[in-house]
């Protein structure tokens, strides 16, 4: 199993009394909320928070994009991931993701890519999403054509990255008279692609083609979620013809380490109710604005969202599945059961949420670095070294 430190870059010093005025912390939240000097200082301590992670082993560290909030203030993962790619130098890099359809001009993203792809030398994860809903509220892109957007922009950017330029692009969104991208991509032909997603079967099944057979991670959702869309994937892969191994398959999630079961309770569960009451909380029509999804995956997906409407105390959430929090050895059998269910081989963990701060962040990834993920690290190695075989 390989092991990913993401990290959201919350606004943790966000006034938390804002909800009696505001619906959200995504769009409509006044920027006046932020504190440029507070925030200055948030910034440079999750950046030291991801260089530690490879300090302690972590195989990649994780950046993302999200815009006009206060539950990710990361709008350019292209800048975080810029400083690491200086900073580091065995952990690799990903980027999960870069909202593409956002953009008028896709091949910035394969210059800025591969820019960083060089610069590390082949360390770069490119990761490539569509957006939480809420961006296109953010960014005043139409949902309804997020779907054509983002394939679209994929096409450009691979190409841009595999085929020699220049050359012309003529698509329905997007067109150049030169596509001649310098510099090239370190790695060849291009830079691993992750497709993060909420659980669209679309995204799943595109994710899943031979022409692709791409990473896709389940985001943040409850385990009989991730369970479905992970069996999704797999049944997807074996409907074209092949195995989807453990290496193709990741899920994101909260995970917090304690000394004892007691105390990993008692100190995680403020900040993780903020995150998930406070930060992540926004209306249902801006979640899942009308045309991001097909109707049937906008069905499926909006049933699991209702269920997990209103407030959430960390015990329903850990009883969902939704985080991972105890001791050494119960978080290490939890995951080994998710593990066993699905086959992952790419545990995202957000060892940070919400207002967690800097001390208890550090000792959870230290106790989860040194503790857990060496017994964790052999699940799946047979059936990769099989399938390499």
């Amino acid at each position: 199993m390989k092991f990913t430190l993401f990290h959201l870059m919350p606004y943790a010093d966000l006034d938390l009394t804002y909800d009696e005025k505001y619906p959200t912390t995504w769009t409509l939240l006044p920027n006046s909320y932020y504190d440029p000097k507070k925030g200055a200082k948030l910034y440079n301590r999750y950046l030291d928070e991801l260089e530690y992670g490879e300090e302690l082993g972590y195989d990649i560290l994780a950046v993302n994009e999200h815009h006009q909030n206060a539950y990710g203030i990361m709008p350019s993962p292209i800048v975080t991931a810029a400083a690491l790619s200086r900073r580091t130098t065995r952990a690799k890099i990903a980027i999960i993701g870069s909202a593409i359809p956002l953009r008028e001009h896709p091949l910035q993203i394969a210059e800025e890519h591969s820019m960083i792809d060089n610069i590390t030398e082949g360390r770069l994860i490119s990761g490539f999403v569509r957006g939480i809903g809420a961006e296109y509220h953010s960014w005043g892109v139409s949902p309804a054509q997020s779907h054509d957007r983002f394939h679209e922009a994929h096409d450009l950017i691979i190409q841009a990255w595999t085929r020699e330029g220049p050359f012309a692009f003529e698509g329905k969104h997007y067109h150049f008279q030169y596509v001649n991208v310098w510099p090239r991509p370190y790695s060849q032909p291009h830079p691993p692609v992750w497709i993060p997603s909420q659980g669209s079967q679309e995204t799943i099944e595109w994710a899943a083609h031979p022409d692709r057979r791409y990473m896709y991670c389940q985001t943040f959702s409850p385990w009989k979620a991730v369970q479905h869309n992970l069996n999704l994937y797999r049944e997807a892969a074996a409907d074209y013809g092949y195995e989807a191994t453990g290496d193709r398959m990741g899920w994101l999630m909260p995970i917090y380490v304690g000394e004892t079961e007691a105390e990993a309770r008692k100190e995680a569960k403020v900040h993780f109710e903020n995150f998930r009451n406070k930060f992540l909380k926004m209306p249902f029509e801006m979640l899942l604005p009308p045309g991001y999804l097909s109707l049937s995956s906008q069905k499926r997906v909006a049933a699991v969202k209702a269920q997990l409407s209103g407030w959430m105390s960390m015990e329903q959430a850990d009883e969902l599945g939704m985080i991972v929090v105890g001791d050494r050895e119960s978080v290490r059998q939890k995951i080994e059961f998710y593990h066993a269910e699905t086959g992952l081989g790419n545990l995202l963990c957000l060892h940070q949420f919400g207002t967690l701060p800097s001390d208890l962040t550090r000792a959870n990834m230290e106790r989860f670095a040194k503790d857990v993920m060496p017994k964790l690290r052999p699940l799946g190695e047979d059936v990769a070294q099989a399938a390499a075989e």
